[in-house]
């Protein structure tokens, strides 16, 4: 009896023992997206066409699909979102749809422990959020399916999802502005530094908001930090944005200046560039 125990934990042993590690046929793929001062994490897999077609064929119409392969696809926001104009708080949730012909449903999925899309075990009420978008043609064949991010601002991005001649588009935003204001406010309370200063006024100027006050950090920043040539070129931003040209122009000169001596050539020609057109705005 020992022996033919002891013979069943040796094939069971040289079972594991010749598991072969192979390559997957739909590879695993993380991205990882910063939108203003959030993060946006993806963890997804990617089949490929393999000259097959794809959309109403290998995924059907009219019938949920995990949006990759493999394990279901998995997206993290870590502060709270707006897709689409509508809220989505910040968590984990995998991404589902339910493409259409003319129309897909786009759905953020609460539970995350189904493997690929659940099928059966899929329920609607778990759904944190659904969406309709319009797919569109393109004319390169995308092999892999792929999930990325354009139209990145400090505000907003677009996520993409590309598959053979298919691309799904997903407009997002996030509140950065009201993350900007409580993280300026918190730096500039306990002994700000000049470059605190700059930061602030320079996130201001870059967002076309709130001039005044950007060139009043900005004074501060020059005050407590000296003169350094992008203190001056953003301030010359600034006043130009107030229409202030004379005062936008001695900034950009000012500027100029420092930034020649430093071999900054790029900032040289920004600023030679600026003061010739605000000097003809002054003209006019």
């Amino acid at each position: 009896m020992r022996i033919v125990l002891y013979i069943f934990v040796l094939i069971g042993t040289f079972a594991l023992n010749g598991q072969i590690k192979h390559p997957k046929a739909s590879p695993f793929s993380e991205i990882s997206q910063e939108v203003g001062l959030s993060k946006i994490e993806i963890q997804y897999s990617r089949p490929a066409t393999r000259g097959r077609v794809i959309f109403g064929d290998l995924v059907p119409y009219g019938r949920i699909w995990r949006v990759g392969a493999n394990a279901s696809t998995k997206i993290t926001f870590d502060t709270d979102v707006r897709i689409m104009g509508k809220n989505l708080p910040k968590g984990t949730y995998a991404l589902y749809a339910f493409p259409e012909e003319d129309y897909w449903t786009v759905v953020f999925h609460t539970n995350t422990k189904h493997w690929g899309d659940g099928r059966k075990a899929y329920n609607a009420k778990e759904d944190a959020l659904r969406i309709r978008v319009l797919p569109e043609k393109i004319k390169t064949l995308q092999e892999n399916f792929l999930i990325s991010f354009d139209a990145i601002t400090h505000n907003s991005a677009t996520m993409l999802w590309l598959w053979e001649y298919t691309k799904i588009k997903i407009p997002m935003t996030v509140d950065t502005d009201a993350q900007m204001r409580k993280e300026i406010m918190k730096q500039l309370e306990d002994e700000p530094t000049a470059q605190s200063y700059y930061e602030a006024a320079r996130y201001f100027q870059e967002q076309g908001t709130d001039n005044a006050l950007a060139l009043e950090y900005l004074n501060k920043a020059l005050e407590i930090g000296g003169d350094t040539y992008y203190f001056h070129r953003v301030k010359s931003l600034v006043q130009a944005s107030l229409n202030r040209y004379a005062e936008a122009i001695a900034s950009a000169e000012k500027s100029l200046e420092l930034a020649a001596k430093e071999e900054k050539d790029e900032f040289v020609r920004m600023n030679q560039k600026n003061i010739k057109k605000w000097k003809k705005l002054l003209k006019e």
